[in-house]
């Protein structure tokens, strides 16, 4: 991949930046009124209708979510609807530990409803819409995972990916799904509450979840991102005081917000990140934020041990990784397998074995529907579902190797092409670019993400001035170049948490992020290093 990089590469000044950034909008709108309405749900209006027919008759309505970031914000957002319109609901989170992927049976046998929503999951859930049906309960799925050729028997599914829902955009997420059912659900009761309150909520499961950037999920994070920086509610003003910045970013919530609700989940128990999403008093909410802080951190030295040990087991002749560790923690094997398609450049499934259960997530790369694979070996697997670039599974021990070697001979067959990193450097800067008003030039295209990535450039034959390390543990690189030997000025580029491999004399060609540096009300521009080649 380094050859093409460097040789495609065009030079480019601010202009051309801007004219290649604003072709990535050309075709799209970023009007709210744009939102395509949620009665083109299928499913969607007969849902609320049952959930308005409940409230009317003081039925018991319950809630089911799930443990990542997209659960859980789906869980507080329809938690705050129900709360801000006086009705009681009950809700459950399905214990990753305990209760396993996804909705289970068990999940819904303690459960005594009249009505079972669940949000951000359900999709493949055929045993537990079985029990319902058993129970006499009304079993309302909404979900936006990739949908299986058997659906449950539902009382209603609400889920864009139906291949008959004519709701245009389908690349939304769970919160999406479940804010869109509560806007149904709004105009049934003839309401007046204002739906725009939840975009903050919105913003982060939209980011967290990794849906792409564009179209309504782009006008939904500008404008969630916009009110997160000015929210009264207790979780997002311990957010903005937190990170200490004026503005938030998506990246903020990707890089710093994200991991931290997802420790709850991985770790423990996800109704500690809701309790910090719906902490009434600030009090409180720093309190979950802390507890939610620590299990990050907690996260992180459990993530880069189980790293190492799943490198051992790495065959690096398979096109895709499988790799199971015995003990290995549940929380963190979809990380685990991100750092693998990284260091690797393959897809990888991670998997933790308890009791005679593999269990984990698998993470893609390219143009490889990593999905479709695991579902080619749907007849070894007790439970899988997800999306084409990240997915979840589990499988009775004895088939591992079987699933190993299916997984790979179904891989073999695909275009090589498809395992191609799909590189985001755009060009290289021009020298009198690179200044403060690139900053500027590079706020208007935010909010950056997935299918609107943060432009990475090339940094060609720049001769290296000095290399150091520095912070407490001297983990982060700093490096002071030369654009060339005919230029005067040099630049300097960080690389955090990363110890880079670079000459010490010479030139060296790197890909590199330009980000805003905010320290005690001073802006200034940083130049990150990605990658050195």
């Amino acid at each position: 991949m380094t050859k093409p990089i460097l040789l495609d590469a065009p030079l480019l000044d601010a202009y051309q930046l801007e004219a290649l950034l604003g072709e990535r909008f050309a075709h799209t709108s970023e009007k709210l009124s744009d939102i395509p309405h949620p009665s083109l749900l299928k499913d969607g209006v007969k849902a609320a209708q049952r959930i308005a027919h409940a409230l009317h008759h003081r039925q018991t309505i319950a809630l089911v979510g799930d443990y990542d970031v997209d659960g859980v914000t789906s869980t507080a957002i329809v938690q705050r609807f129900f709360h801000l319109i006086h009705y009681p609901l009950l809700v459950t989170i399905p214990n990753r530990f305990t209760d396993g992927y996804g909705v289970s049976k068990g999940v819904l046998e303690r459960i005594e409803a009249d009505i079972i929503i669940t949000v951000d999951n359900g999709i493949n859930a055929i045993e537990a819409a079985h029990v319902c049906k058993v129970r006499g309960i009304d079993l309302i799925i909404t979900d936006h995972h990739t949908v299986g050729e058997n659906l449950p028997d539902a009382y209603a599914i609400v889920n864009p990916k139906q291949a008959d829902c004519p709701y245009p955009f389908k690349a939304i997420c769970g919160a999406q799904v479940a804010w869109l059912l509560m806007g149904l659900v709004k105009s049934e009761l003839k309401l007046s509450l204002d739906m725009s309150q939840f975009f903050p909520f919105l913003a982060l499961a939209i980011v967290a979840d990794v849906m792409p950037l564009v179209g309504i999920n782009r006008t939904l994070v500008k404008a969630g991102l916009t009110m997160m920086n000015h929210s009264t509610l207790p979780a997002f003003v311990v957010i903005q005081e937190t990170l200490k910045k004026t503005t938030l970013s998506s990246e903020d919530i990707g890089f710093q917000i994200a991991p931290r609700i997802n420790s709850a989940g991985r770790l423990e128990d996800a109704s500690l990140a809701l309790n910090f999403l719906s902490a009434p008093t600030l009090q409180e909410a720093y309190h979950h934020f802390q507890i939610l802080t620590e299990l990050n951190t907690h996260r992180k030295t459990i993530e880069a041990h189980t790293t190492t040990q799943a490198i051992r087991e790495v065959n690096p002749n398979d096109p895709v990784i499988v790799v199971a560790g015995e003990g290995w923690n549940e929380g963190v094997v979809g990380i685990v397998a991100s750092r693998l398609v990284n260091q690797f450049q393959k897809p990888a499934i991670v998997l933790s074995i308890h009791e005679g259960i593999a269990k984990g997530s698998g993470r893609s790369i390219g143009n490889v529907d990593l999905y479709t694979l695991i579902q080619s070996q749907a007849s070894l697997l007790t439970k899988f579902g997800g999306h084409t670039m990240a997915a979840g599974l589990s499988m009775d021990i004895g088939v591992l190797e079987s699933f190993r070697q299916g997984i790979n001979d179904v891989a073999s067959q695909l275009d090589p092409h498809d395992f191609i990193p799909k590189s985001d450097v755009i060009g290289e800067l021009k020298h009198d670019a690179i200044s403060v008003e690139l900053l500027e030039l590079l706020e208007k295209f935010e909010p950056y993400g997935e299918g609107n990535p943060r432009p990475r450039f090339l940094l060609r034959n720049a001769w290296v001035i000095k290399s150091t390390l520095f912070g407490a543990e001297k983990t982060h690189s700093r490096l002071e170049l030369r654009p060339s030997h005919l230029s005067p000025k040099t630049l300097e580029f960080i690389a955090f948490s990363k110890v880079l491999s670079v000459p010490d004399e010479g030139t060296m060609n790197c890909s590199y992020t330009v980000a805003k540096n905010e320290f005690r009300g001073k802006i200034s521009m940083q130049l990150m290093v990605e990658k050195v080649f």
